[in-house]
């Protein structure tokens, strides 16, 4: 039987769950694409990345927190999905999300990094 004090329980939960909810967004997953000055990392792949995940994204930990989004990576001979994560921006500096170029009938891995700006 439920008792007023179990209600209140599941309706403080419900109102709990609700409001973390309300503050987190989905980021869109982003087709892969080779940097524009041909930099890869890693060796060639014959099995192409799957699509990017969707990240569900929460509130930033602090102000000016940036996401750096989930990427595929080789790893033990498969692809498996690296989570993303919240980080702190660099002067002058702007994040270059991991990607995936193809180079013929292989793939290779080009890790997300932070390039000067112009």
């Amino acid at each position: 039987m439920n008792s007023p004090h179990h209600s209140k329980w599941a309706l403080a939960a419900a109102l709990a769950a609700t409001a973390m909810l309300s503050a987190c967004y989905v980021v869109p997953a982003r087709p892969y694409r080779a940097y524009d000055d041909g930099y890869a990392y890693g060796p060639p792949v014959t099995v192409a990345p799957p699509p990017a995940q969707v990240e569900v994204v929460g509130v930033a930990p602090y102000p000016g927190a940036i996401w750096i989004g989930g990427y595929w990576s080789w790893v033990g001979g498969r692809h498996i999905w690296i989570r993303g994560r919240w980080d702190a921006p660099r002067p002058g500096y702007r994040w270059e999300p991991h990607m995936w170029q193809r180079q013929g009938q292989a793939w290779r891995e080009a890790p997300g990094r932070w390039r000067p700006v112009n």
